[in-house]
């Protein structure tokens, strides 16, 4: 099945403002790409840029996917392995960008053999409960956010902190204060303590029945993770100190974590991201399936791969519930209240409107 040409988009999603430890973001900076080959089958991949963690733009993968486009061109798509090794041999890094082009891979590949992408990748269906996000804020006010999710059905809260550890604690109090017991509630730092604040503020918030704490703290100091790990009362969850299955192999060996975050964004996409489970599984770490700020097309992918691996267990999923100001979406994954529900068709099963794209910069290789 011969790679003809390549269409690649600026794939902007307007959104509310989205706060973290590393910054604000007010839209999407979403890169999709179609690959069409000769046997009339369209795989479709989308990718999105959080240049504060993985250090990738817009701009750049917009660049970077032309030349990747024409390194591809006259090609098989249904050679994974020798595509993907295509990319890693012109360069390194550059993870995001690479993932929407083993998205749209993967999504041929599906197509191929006629079969849904999760049951191409060896999954059946399984019930997904995503979590919804608290993003950073005073304490009133995310206690305020918190409680109306409750209020809406969500029984899974991931809380944004990492600004001040001190206020943090305070910022916990009020939530878990407002919400009561019945609500699980885990916390993400994205990096934002120090070794100092982490231990403090995880001795702390111990009282408020936490169910995991995902990234402490910078990857520099991945090294004070086994220290950390042992002061802890609260589970840790390696995110951005995971990008790949040699990184997971390094923190698991080091005792370094109890659990993995998995993003698409961060391992390049499905190829590698099915290595991190292995060596996940072989040491009985569960693992969370994430994303940045993926559209619902990415997020349908999302659900695939974590149909398909019993070895994920947590779901964080909610982008397209709380930030998106609009779903240009056809097809995929729908929500039933907070349950992720994938749909029947074969490969992802998605797509995007035409109208919409129609209003993307693009260009075709």
């Amino acid at each position: 099945m011969i790679i003809e040409k390549i269409k690649i988009y600026k794939y902007s999603i307007p959104m509310h403002p989205f706060s973290i430890a590393t910054g604000t973001m007010h839209f999407a900076q979403n890169t999709l790409i179609k690959v069409f080959t000769d046997s009339s089958v369209i795989g479709i991949g989308e990718c999105s840029a959080f240049p504060m963690i993985v250090g990738e733009t817009q701009n750049t993968c917009y660049e970077i996917a032309k030349d990747f486009a024409a390194l591809w061109k006259g090609k098989d798509a249904l050679n994974i392995e020798e595509r993907l090794n295509d990319l890693h041999s012109f360069t390194a890094g550059n993870s995001t960008i690479k993932s929407a082009f083993d998205m749209a891979l993967y999504d041929i590949a599906a197509q191929h053999k006629g079969q849904p992408l999760y049951q191409f990748l060896g999954g059946t269906k399984k019930e997904m409960l995503t979590d919804i996000t608290v993003g950073i804020g005073t304490s009133e006010t995310m206690a305020a956010q918190a409680k109306a999710f409750v209020e809406n059905g969500a029984t899974i809260l991931k809380i944004k902190l990492g600004k001040n550890a001190i206020d943090d604690v305070l910022r916990i109090k009020a939530i878990r204060t407002t919400v009561g017991k019945n609500c699980k509630i885990r916390i993400d730092a994205n990096q934002g303590w120090s070794f100092d604040d982490a231990k403090s503020a995880l001795v702390q918030l111990a009282e408020y029945d936490i169910e995991f704490c995902e990234q402490p703290m910078r990857t520099y100091n991945d090294g004070f993770l086994p220290e950390l790990m042992k002061a802890s009362p609260i589970k840790i969850m390696a995110d951005e100190s995971v990008y790949n299955h040699h990184d997971a192999l390094r923190l698991i060996k080091s005792n370094a974590c109890d659990f993995i975050n998995i993003k698409f964004a961060k391992s390049g996409g499905i190829n590698e991201a099915l290595k991190i489970v292995a060596v996940a599984k072989l040491h009985n770490i569960p693992c969370m399936m994430g994303g940045m700020l993926e559209s619902r097309f990415a997020l349908t992918t999302f659900a695939h791969f974590a149909a398909a691996n019993p070895q994920i267990i947590f779901y964080d999923m909610d982008t397209c519930m709380l930030g998106h100001k609009v779903d240009p979406v056809i097809g995929g994954v729908t929500y039933n209240g907070y349950k992720v529900v994938l749909p029947d068709g074969i490969g992802i099963d998605a797509d995007v409107e035409e109208g919409f794209l129609e209003g993307c910069e693009m260009i075709t290789i």
